[in-house]
Formats: C-alpha cells, sequence, structure tokens
C-alpha cells in the first residue's frame, strides 16, 4: 500500500498537529481522545496498515510516520511508542492575598513552584510569563538538550547502541545556538565536492581490523581541544590533523601544536571566523602562508585581530619559527587531497596519520555520551549543521545486534563531552556523511628530516 501523503491534514482543526514544526510534548491533544496506537500495538519499522481513522483522515503508528515532510503520527505515537510524554499541565490555578488586601491574584504552577501573575521563569532555553487566568505562556525553541531523547535513549541502549546525557554546559541553550556557534563548518562548494579521491595501490584484506593512532604514535597526536561557543570546528579540526602529521612524518623531531586561532583571526578575507568556514580554503591558507604554534598566537574562542603578519620574520613577532629547515618561515603543507571510500580512509590513517572529515550534526548528537553513535529517530527538529572532526582510528565491537564496525573521532568540545573527548561512530554506512568528504595535506618537514627517516617527499 502506497500512502496518499495528500489526504493527510485535510482535516479541519488537524493541521496544527500535523505541522512538522510542532514538538508532539507540547500538546496534550485533550481535543483528539484516543488511545490510538496503544490499540493497535504496532510500533516498529514501516508498516503501511498499521492505521487509524482520525478526523476524516488516517494516522499512523509505525516507525515511519515521522519520516516524512509532513508528520502523520497518532496522537499518541510519540508516549505509548516513543515514550516521550506530554509535560504536567502547568495551567494551575491559585488566588492568594498579599498585605491583606482583599484583591485576588492569580498565579501558575510550574514544576510544584508558584509563579505569580508577570513573573517569568526559565524552561530549559525557553522563557515562560504567567500571565491571566494562570495560562503559563512559554517561548517554543528547541532546545539543544531535549531530556526526553535523554530517557528513550538510556533506557534502550540496545536498542540505539548508545547512550545520552543532559550536559550542563549545554542546558539552556537553544538549538540554534548548538548549531551555530559548537559546529561552524560551511558546506563544501559544488566544484570541491567534484575533486576526484586520491588512488593507493594496497591490499584492502591487509587493513587491521583495529587501529588507534594513540597507540601507534603515543605523544605525537594533538589532544581534545574546547572550541567553546565559537562555530570554529573548521579551524581546530584542520590545524589539529597538521600538528599530527608534522609529529609523525618528521618522527617527534618537528612535533609542534599549530594555531587555530591563526587561522580564524587571519584567515578573514575568504573564511568567517567564529561563524564557519571552508575546509578547502582552509588548508590553501595554510599551504599559502604557513602557520605559526599555539604558544605564539593561543585560542581564544573569538575573533581576535591577527597580530601576525602573513610575510616576514617569525621572530619579529616573538613566535618560534620550526627547529628544522628555513628559520623564517611557518609550518607549511602541500596540496589538500581527498579520500575517496572507507578503506582508503582506514590505509591513509595508518601511512600517514589522523584525516579530517565533515559530518552533518543532527540534535540528538549533542546529548551522545558514549557507545557506537547513529543519528536516531528521535531528533524532532529538521534543523542540523555541519562540523568537522578528526578520524583517528577505527575497531569493531560486538552488540546486541551483532559486529558493529566503527570509526574513533576526536571532537572539540572538551573532554567532559563524549568518551574522553572522542566519540565512536558507525562505520562504513556514511553514517552523517561522515565518509562523503574526508581530506588530508601532507606537511612541509624538511628535506634532511625526511631522508634521514626514509620518508618520501611530501611534494
Amino acid at each position: 500500500m502506497i500512502r496518499n501523503w495528500y489526504l493527510v491534514g485535510i482535516a479541519v482543526g488537524f493541521t496544527a498537529f500535523l505541522s512538522v514544526s510542532s514538538l508532539p510534548y507540547r500538546d496534550n491533544f485533550s481535543d483528539l481522545p484516543g488511545p490510538y496506537c496503544e490499540n493497535i500495538g504496532c510500533c516498529d519499522e514501516r508498516q503501511d496498515s498499521c492505521s487509524v481513522p482520525i478526523m476524516g483522515t488516517l494516522c499512523y503508528c509505525d516507525d515511519f510516520c515521522n519520516y516524512t515532510r509532513v508528520d502523520d503520527c497518532c496522537p499518541d505515537y510519540w508516549s505509548h511508542c516513543k515514550g516521550i510524554l506530554p509535560p504536567p499541565t502547568t495551567t494551575t490555578i491559585a488566588t492568594t492575598t498579599l498585605n491583606n488586601d482583599p484583591q485576588q491574584l492569580t498565579s501558575c504552577t510550574f514544576q510544584e513552584r508558584t509563579i505569580y501573575l508577570g513573573n517569568k521563569v526559565q524552561d530549559n532555553c525557553n522563557e515562560c510569563i504567567c500571565e491571566a487566568e494562570g495560562k503559563l505562556l512559554c517561548d517554543t525553541n528547541v532546545c539543544m538538550i531535549d531530556p526526553n531523547i535523554t530517557s528513550v535513549i538510556n533506557r534502550n541502549p540496545e536498542l540505539f547502541g548508545w547512550t545520552a546525557s543532559n550536559y550542563t554546559e549545554f542546558w539552556g541553550r537553544t538549538l540554534d545556538d548548538g548549531i551555530t556557534f559548537r559546529l561552524g563548518t560551511l558546506p563544501p562548494q559544488q566544484f570541491v565536492m567534484s575533486m576526484n579521491p586520491v588512488r593507493r595501490i594496497y591490499d584492502p584484506n591487509a587493513l587491521p581490523r583495529e587501529f588507534d593512532c594513540d597507540a601507534v604514535w603515543p605523544g605525537y597526536i594533538s589532544g581534545i581541544q574546547d572550541q567553546k561557543w565559537c562555530g570554529s570546528s573548521w579551524a581546530i579540526s584542520t590545524a589539529a590533523v597538521a600538528s599530527d602529521r608534522y609529529a609523525i612524518v618528521s618522527k617527534g623531531k618537528e612535533a609542534v601544536h599549530l594555531s587555530a586561532q591563526n587561522l580564524i583571526s587571519c584567515d578573514d578575507k575568504r573564511e568567517q571566523s567564529c561563524s564557519g568556514g571552508h575546509l578547502d580554503r582552509a588548508w590553501s591558507f595554510i599551504r599559502t602562508y604557513g602557520l605559526v604554534d599555539e604558544d605564539c598566537f593561543p585560542y581564544v574562542g573569538r575573533n581576535e585581530n591577527c597580530f601576525i603578519k602573513r610575510q616576514g620574520n617569525l621572530l619579529q613577532s616573538r613566535c618560534k619559527p620550526p627547529l628544522y629547515g628555513n628559520r623564517k618561515a611557518r609550518y607549511g603543507v602541500g596540496p589538500a587531497y581527498r579520500l575517496g571510500n572507507e578503506s582508503d580512509i582506514m590505509y591513509e590513517i595508518t601511512r600517514s596519520g589522523p584525516v579530517q572529515a565533515t559530518m552533518k550534526v543532527y540534535q540528538d548528537f549533542f546529548t551522545y555520551n558514549g557507545g557506537i553513535y547513529k543519528h536516531s529517530d528521535l531528533t524532532l527538529s529538521r534543523r542540523q549543521g555541519y562540523h568537522s572532526v578528526r578520524i583517528v582510528g577505527w575497531g569493531e565491537e560486538i552488540s546486541y545486534n551483532g559486529e558493529q564496525k566503527y570509526w574513533k573521532v576526536a571532537n572539540s568540545w572538551g573532554r567532559n563531552w563524549g568518551e574522553d573527548g572522542y566519540f565512536r561512530i558507525a562505520r562504513g554506512t556514511n553514517e552523517c556523511e561522515i565518509e562523503t568528504f574526508v581530506i588530508a595535506s601532507w606537511p612541509r618537514v624538511d628535506r634532511k628530516i625526511q631522508l634521514a627517516n626514509e620518508i618520501p617527499n611530501s611534494e
């Protein structure tokens, strides 16, 4: 049976229920008494016959009902099938007398607290005000952290494969805040996406089942950073991958922590600082001008003035130049190149170190606490953004759903998030588009070091 989506929403008075922008738990649907899904008992997968007549049309109870552009779930789908319950009613009316004033004052009840007429209260990322007749009127922002999503995932870890957390730092922030200030990678331009991946000659069957850059190159891999409330993942991941590869290619002789702030503040003609940037342009800037080290230009998580000239003697800026080679040079790289598929990415990491990936981030990712992440169907907003990260390894894990392959990825939200700042995400299925645009570059390590280490020239 093919659903006739044109029928959905025809009924008068049902349109608001079907609106994608309407979150299910904002209304208890008291005007649409049920039960619906509770009676017919089908919630899993796609079952087109799992429908109930309602207001002259049909609503559905299967997993597919909230995948379309028109939400045609039955009123009790979220509570019965997903365990997402509506908040308690907050329109309790109370009266009191102050200073023996006989005039009755109306108040509202919010989480067992009394809110008097005209007073405001904060509900996560939304501000509420108590209005006449005991009605608590609230903003309708979608928040970064939704405790309903966290609760459902943690009650079903074997189903989702990962656990969630209500992070204090993200609580009270809107989803728009998270996408704007905690991500910060602009989608690659079309001509960049058409760049042909490099091809290597290797045996895919010889690749190890597990690999971790930290274990293979101890002391060479950059630590976890916190980008703070600055959309700078484009700069942090670029500088970190370049730093890792300088240390690996030079075998520790040119180990350096390169400055992401150098990119944020100085690449100001083609990038947008804390409002986002393009990865190809970031690598082009390093190739043309090079970067300084972190001590010279430390990260502050905001757009600082660029005090370093693009060319000239670093010593004049009180910055340390590279230990080897041209003492007036910056830390540069060769042309960036793209990697095409899962095994190409794995081979590249074993040969040269971490690579940079762009992924699509949805609301539920902000709550990730541990496990192998896959985007859930609990996200109630279609808002999403792009984020840049470092893939530093991979592995396999036996779970309730059988053998699961994953990437080990370094994030830039500090060590209190995820698995000590890292996360694992499903590998080989292009989860959240993480395998769509993966790039890397060779560092311009001095040729004397390369010859001494028997490493091929990067140019």
